[in-house]
């Protein structure tokens, strides 16, 4: 029985070695390295005191400030322990209303912006948590933030050049934005 129970004691006592203190301490201190802002929550801080991260969208509600995706995250919005998907199906009836929901809000906010609204406006990502908007989503609620802001449009826009992000590695995905840096961006504008 010896013979067993031993080589058995020692292999849980070396895997619990790699597994629970070598493999942690070695991933962690690899993220640290090689994505040091990301590890420690892309926080962003303005005057010394954090106000978001890039990494977890925000609910911008005035309208002098670029909106975000809509959240589908609960209890509320953008809640990072709520994180997923609504599951609703485009034939939904929930999604639905609440896509005319969103499409209505943005027609009030901006009575004469004509344009179609980009997608990404009226549904929520797949975590529900999506900080960025797509290069079109934000040229939609360019000239609402110049208008409210009393701002040349051309300013805004040239706002939006400045923070927007490629495609990943050049090809992954399409142009986009992060609405925190880009509302930041503005209110720096602004002073």
């Amino acid at each position: 029985m010896s013979t067993i129970v031993r080589p058995a004691l020692v292999l849980f006592a070396a895997l619990t070695v790699i597994c629970g203190v070598v493999y942690p301490f070695a991933t962690a201190g690899i993220g640290q390295l090689a994505f040091n802002d990301e590890v420690n929550g892309s926080i962003v801080e303005r005057g010394g005191k954090p106000v978001g991260s890039t990494l977890i969208g925000q609910s911008f509600t005035s309208p002098k400030y670029f909106w975000g995706r809509p959240s589908a995250t609960a209890p509320m919005a953008n809640n990072g322990a709520g994180s997923g998907g609504s599951n609703q199906g485009p034939t939904n009836p929930a999604l639905v209303d609440a896509v005319k929901a969103r499409i209505a809000a943005l027609q009030a906010a901006d009575p004469g912006n004509r344009k179609p609204i980009p997608v990404d406006l009226v549904t929520a990502s797949s975590s529900g948590l999506d900080p960025e908007i797509s290069l079109a989503g934000a040229l939609y609620q360019a000239p609402r933030v110049a208008r409210v802001r009393a701002v040349p449009l051309a300013q805004v826009e040239n706002a939006i050049a400045k923070v927007q992000k490629t495609a990943y590695i050049g090809f992954f995905g399409e142009p986009r934005v992060n609405v925190l840096e880009l509302n930041l961006a503005l209110d720096a504008m602004a002073k």
